[in-house]
């Protein structure tokens, strides 16, 4: 398989760093795996299609070591699967005159990524053009020990709001809506996680966020063979 295609795979699962331990999965021609944050606040699927090997699951505990990997090999990898008694124990990746091998973990210690059966309403959407996934990432930067960003509405204006809290507080406020008729409490979600998501699919160049007032927001990308799919969880304001 292609180096640069297996890099961007763990880039949109492993948010920065953010989220260690999944299970990959390689059926149908496709690539995939589900995820979910240590704290439960944001879960998501990536997939990756194209792909052209096969392997039952693979339990990856620690993806920082693969992407360590990555820049000794070539262009070309090719994925050594070692299985004893049917259960994948080591993964080699191939690629020249280089062989690093990683030891697979059991699935039992890969965290349990739960079904999203039953979707509550999107009630609200926010298109993040170019301009605004640029602009949100580096309004996180400017505010790197604000945890969450808020979405509400204030004199017909739908607003997202990075910093947000109910006393006076360092924030930056997007009007993302300038003739918003409905009626939006603060609801907020982790704004950390959203930056290293659209930090992930930097490719993309508009991405809509479906938010629902039950506490759930949804973001999905389509970007040539990959799609990768993120839900993020309500975070309760500390003040």
């Amino acid at each position: 398989m292609n180096k640069v295609k297996l890099t961007r795979f763990i880039q949109k699962y492993s948010l920065g760093g953010l989220v260690e331990s999944v299970a990959w999965k390689a059926e149908d021609n496709k690539l995939s795996t589900r995820f979910i944050s240590d704290d439960k606040t944001v879960l998501g699927e990536i997939q990756l299609d194209n792909f052209g090997v096969k392997f039952s699951d693979l339990g990856i505990y620690t993806t920082s070591q693969i992407s360590k990997y990555l820049p000794v090999l070539d262009e070309d990898i090719e994925l050594d699967i070692q299985q004893i008694e049917g259960r994948a124990t080591n993964l080699t990746l191939k690629s020249g005159n280089a062989q690093p091998e990683y030891n697979l973990a059991d699935l039992a210690v890969i965290p349990n990524v739960p079904d999203l059966k039953k979707l509550p309403d999107f009630d609200i959407d926010i298109n993040f053009d170019g301009s605004l996934i640029d602009k949100f990432i580096k309004g996180k930067n400017a505010l790197s020990e604000s945890d969450t960003f808020t979405i509400l509405s204030q004199k017909k204006e739908l607003k997202l709001v990075l910093g947000y809290s109910n006393v006076n507080s360092n924030r930056i406020t997007f009007i993302v809506d300038k003739n918003f008729s409905g009626d939006v409490k603060p609801i907020s979600f982790s704004a950390k996680y959203l930056k290293e998501i659209l930090t992930a699919n930097k490719e993309a160049t508009s991405a809509v966020l479906k938010v629902s007032t039950q506490g759930l927001a949804h973001i999905q990308f389509k970007i040539d063979d990959f799609t990768a799919s993120y839900y993020l969880v309500e975070q309760q304001l500390t003040a």
